[in-house]
């Protein structure tokens, strides 16, 4: 059972961490088209640019496990703040399914928060 508990958390970074690379390398393909929906939910654009890094380089940061802790928050913010400007909206089930579903990440996210990368993690060496 050790065996397996250690490689459980590289698991649910890889798996989380992944999510955001590819969030993140898909927007360089239309940096202009995601300033446009950033600035729909109130935030002004020039944020387009930092949001790209952190969606690459902290999806990167938990994939590896380097400062987990750290990235895991940074990004469990990020993924609140999308959820409640880009996604509440309780008329509409699709948009409170993906609403939902950031809490659940977000979710994951304050547990490798809390418990850090694990083992086998850059961290740990």
């Amino acid at each position: 059972m050790e065996k397996i508990t250690a490689y459980v958390p590289l698991v649910a970074r890889i798996l989380i961490g992944l999510l955001f690379v590819v969030a993140g390398v898909g927007k360089l393909g239309d940096v202009a088209g995601f300033t446009g929906y950033l600035t729909s939910g109130g935030l002004p654009g020039f944020l387009a640019w930092p949001t790209i890094a952190l969606e690459i380089l902290g999806g990167l940061a938990l994939i590896v496990g380097f400062q987990a802790r750290i990235a895991a928050l940074l990004l469990a913010g990020f993924t609140l703040l999308a959820a409640l400007l880009h996604h509440f909206q309780p008329a509409d089930q699709m948009q409170m399914t993906m609403f939902l579903k950031n809490l659940a990440i977000a979710g994951g996210l304050f547990l490798l928060f809390a418990n850090g990368a694990g083992a086998l993690a850059v961290d740990k060496r």
